[in-house]
């Protein structure tokens, strides 16, 4: 029987939640525009802004009980240090304990007055993570303070946050605001949005609470738990979270199934020259989605349809018959992809099949500047048939003439707001275009209609004949030197190689430094040879300069962060390593992979790890190993995957939570749909609010 639920169960949120940051004490104008970069612009969305994970400096380790992969804090004096070159500076430091033991602080970052203050005789406090080195165990890059005097060291009283940041915002500074919001955190039944019958109904606790343990849990709390996003805390926040992401699917959806959008015919006459063309036959696995797409092109409901397929399953041939359904019924196409890369891709593709058969495919995105981007916006609103960019395509200005179809690729890296944006721009009247969205990383299909409530979802689940599986093996980080040497013997027969950097840290400086590490790093090994770097700190000229040297061949091996994690295709490459590959889940390392096997070569794909591998780190490698299916490979991670296991995918924007988790939290999901059935029918003001307060813009989903 359903619950029924009294109106006035839930009070509105105070209005100190909803105050500008910039009211905060101490928040001057700088700093809110700092927090704003990180869309933290009232105080309601300090208390939201969840923590990646914690540090534990509650205690202190002895040098000698250190493990190899865990952080610690460790109190030490300096017993010497010196500065050298090895592809590049670097500060070493030496420091020991009372445990007779010793321990290497390394620094590729330092300057000279770093250096005179590290002398020997200097009382440390360190926090970092342990390592194996050359000369035994060592910290890169610790956090450290210097202490003075023999006053026993002051540990912190509760576990550290470790929050998303962005440049020039440093986590202390961060988490003094943070706290200063908290302190206006209003009373529980103020700030609760989801009524009270429903969570004693379903057993959610105090959402004040949750809230305030996340941010500052107990020294006593449990590590294991916070790591893996499991402790009944982030749970209860993990579970607002899917409710508001659910919610607001459910409600566009609804919202724009009644709208119209124009009635596209099969494009017969193009399709049969189109296929003609081809060098290839489709699979029945394209057949079988193109004739679903080209049903709900057929309709006047529009089509709200996501197609997943694994890396090089076709998804861009159905793009495209698509696209030429709509340009035969007298309508534009508009397809969006997240990165140049990716959306210059689609425009060689869309060229190269479009083009013969008479059809211009124009090219709008952020470098198309001056005279060339007026000219091609006038060609835009003048009818241009297929128009192909990255989200310069919702931007003010662009205008079309009769948009038909919207085509999002990768769509996970938009959000829904701004794939609700580039379908505005087709807006006429009640009429709205259809939207065909399509994704490379399969979803387990126990979870498809929970992460795209607003979708129809086909899949692609077979690959083209002909393509050859890519071989893929683990190799320990100790088997370095024969990893760089098998690049060298692949590089010596004019193969090209792809070395990806995956370091995990909240700074895509740091990660660009791991890259130009290892860029420097292979130059040295591999002299006679061209390595190219490319990472997300580049201008997009840059990037775009270095990717094309390496498409042209100039370069035999490329260095990367994971931006070229989609959108690259090289037939030429035929080798890929990825280092601190035990640190990936099993969704982006499978997209890395992706980026080799494109061709006729034999491929190979290595992955090098850190030891000791954790258990679940090892069963990942395996499964890897085992097969190149995107859709088994997508179940199995599933099962094994945890928030700690995919930290990576979070910060290289796959995850657009905060904090939940659909592998993890999918045992929340039942509870979620009984509760959001209900709200959406009878709790309509709490409803937006709840949307508000996780995805933020309410109102665009009311009038979706």
């Amino acid at each position: 029987m359903a619950t029924r639920i009294s109106r006035s169960a839930s009070l509105p949120v105070a209005d100190s939640g909803l105050a500008p940051v910039g009211t905060l004490p101490g928040v001057s104008a700088a700093l809110a525009a700092s927090l704003a970069r990180l869309g933290l612009e009232r105080v309601q969305d300090l208390w939201f802004h969840l923590p990646l994970r914690y540090e534990d400096k509650t205690q202190l380790t002895a040098i000698a009980d250190l493990r190899v992969g865990e952080r610690a804090q460790v109190e030490a004096v300096v017993e010497g240090s010196e500065r050298g070159f090895r592809f590049r500076p670097q500060l070493k430091v030496a420091v020991g304990d009372d445990s007779g033991q010793t321990l290497l602080l390394r620094f590729f970052h330092f300057n000279r007055a770093q250096a005179e203050q590290l002398l020997p005789g200097t009382r440390l406090l360190c926090y970092g993570e342990v390592r194996h080195g050359a000369q035994g165990l060592e910290m890169v890059h610790p956090q450290y303070q210097r202490l003075s005097g023999s006053d026993a060291v002051a540990v912190d009283a509760l576990l550290s946050p470790v929050y998303p940041t962005t440049e020039g915002l440093g986590q202390k500074r961060l988490a003094g605001v943070i706290g200063k919001a908290l302190a206006l955190l209003p009373a529980a039944t103020q700030l609760e949005l989801i009524p009270a019958e429903l969570c004693a109904q379903h057993g959610l606790a105090s959402l004040r609470d949750a809230l305030l343990y996340v941010h500052r849990p107990p020294a006593d709390a449990h590590l294991g738990q916070l790591t893996l996003g499991r402790h009944p805390a982030q749970q209860r926040l993990a579970f607002e979270e899917l409710l508001s992401q659910h919610l607001s699917l459910k409600r566009m959806r609804a919202a724009v199934r009644v709208r119209h959008a124009p009635r596209l015919g099969k494009g017969e006459l193009l399709r049969r020259r189109f296929l003609e063309e081809l060098p290839f036959r489709l699979t029945a696995a394209q057949e079988r989605v193109g004739r679903e797409v080209a049903q709900d092109l057929a309709q006047e409901q529009p089509m709200l349809r996501l197609v997943q397929g694994d890396v090089g399953s076709g998804k861009t041939v159905v793009a495209a018959l698509a696209a030429l359904a709509a340009v035969e019924s007298g309508y534009q196409v508009a397809l969006m992809a997240p990165t140049e890369l990716l959306a210059e891709q689609h425009l060689r593709n869309f060229r190269q099949w479009l083009n013969p058969l008479g059809i211009e495919v124009e090219w709008l995105a952020g470098k198309v500047t001056g005279k060339a981007r007026q000219s091609a916006l006038a060609r835009v609103a003048g009818g241009a048939s297929v128009v192909i960019g990255t989200h310069a395509l919702m931007q003010e200005g662009v205008t079309f003439a009769k948009l038909g179809l919207v085509i999002v690729d990768e769509q996970h890296r938009f959000g829904v707001q701004q794939r609700l944006a580039l379908r505005d721009k087709g807006l006429e009247g009640e009429q709205v275009p259809h939207q065909l969205v399509l994704t490379a990383t399969p979803i387990p299909r126990t979870l498809a209609m929970s992460a795209y409530a607003d979708l129809d979802v086909s899949s692609i689940d077979e690959l083209p004949p002909g393509r050859t599986p890519v071989q893929t093996i683990a190799i320990s980080n100790a088997r370095r030197i024969d990893v760089i040497e098998r690049i060298h013997a692949a590089c010596g027969e004019g193969r090209q190689v792809y070395w990806v950097c995956t370091l995990i840290e909240e700074s895509e400086q740091l990660r660009a430094q791991a890259a130009e590490v290892a860029h420097a790093e292979l130059s040295a090994a591999l002299q006679g040879f061209r390595i190219g770097l490319i990472h997300g700190r580049m201008k997009p000229k840059e990037k775009q300069s270095v990717m094309d040297a390496f498409k042209a061949g100039d370069l035999s091996v490329l260095v990367a962060t994971t931006v070229i994690e989609v959108g690259v295709d090289v037939p030429n490459a035929s080798l890929m390593v990825i280092e601190n590959s035990e640190r990936l889940g099993l969704a982006q390392l499978h997209q890395l992979r992706g980026r080799v096997g494109r061709g006729a070569l034999a491929s190979n794909c290595v992955l090098l790890y850190q030891p000791p591998l954790g258990q679940l780190a090892r069963e990942r490698l395996q499964v890897m190993r085992e097969t190149n299916d995107g859709f088994a490979i997508a179940e199995k991670d599933l099962q094994l995957r945890g928030p700690g296991e995919v930290l990576g995918t979070r910060q290289t924007g796959q995850l657009t939570f905060r904090i939940a988790d659909l592998a993890r939290d999918a045992h929340l999901l039942p509870a979620v749909q009984q509760v959001g059935e209900i709200m959406l029918v009878e709790q309509l003001l709490q409803t937006d609010r709840l949307i508000e307060r996780w995805i933020g813009g309410a109102a665009r989903y009311a009038h979706a």
